[in-house]
């Protein structure tokens, strides 16, 4: 199956998305927020902050992974962005780190299907079109690799501007 077959993007609720894994964009200690990460903490119950405090805390760059509970996904993968401060203290460094992790995790477990949020790009301030590039190199990177059981990646957008970023930011990279 081509790449491009395999990397998909959507405008959705991820919360309601049927994968084997959603990702969370979480804060290091892995508690409840806002956006996304409290969208995810409130579908999938209060058993997921349970199992968040057992994971905590979460390095930023670095992700780790719960159940799913109450959400179609069977498990949730916590992967902790950068806050955007200007672009000079390792940002895009740390959130391809965050999404490396993120991917590693899920074809450790076996997993086949992830859907990711735009992480950082939130209240953590992450300019969507520096984001986009860098989240899709590291999910085509992943999907690439010989022998992995990821068979498809969904870049899930909460709004209709965030999926035409990611497609053109696709088109621009071949992908």
């Amino acid at each position: 199956m081509r790449l491009a077959d395999r990397l998909r993007v959507v405008q959705a609720d991820i919360t309601t998305l049927d994968v084997d894994a959603i990702v969370n964009a979480a804060n290091a200690a892995l508690a409840t927020g806002g956006g996304v990460c409290g969208a995810i903490h409130r579908a999938a119950g209060p058993e997921l902050a349970e199992a968040c405090e057992e994971e905590a805390p979460c390095p930023t760059g670095e992700a780790r992974m719960t159940p799913g509970f109450e959400l179609p996904a069977r498990w949730v993968i916590h992967a902790v962005g950068p806050v955007w401060r200007g672009g000079q203290q390792g940002e895009d460094r740390l959130l391809a780190s965050c999404y490396r992790s993120a991917l590693a995790l899920a074809a450790q477990a076996g997993l086949a299907t992830v859907a990711f949020p735009a992480i950082s790009t939130g209240i953590y301030g992450f300019p969507l079109e520096r984001a986009i590039p860098l989240a899709l190199a590291e999910i085509a990177a992943a999907l690439e690799q010989p022998g992995t059981s990821l068979k498809c990646v969904t870049c899930c957008c909460f709004d209709a501007a965030t999926r035409a970023a990611y497609e053109k930011a696709r088109a621009e990279l071949g992908l």
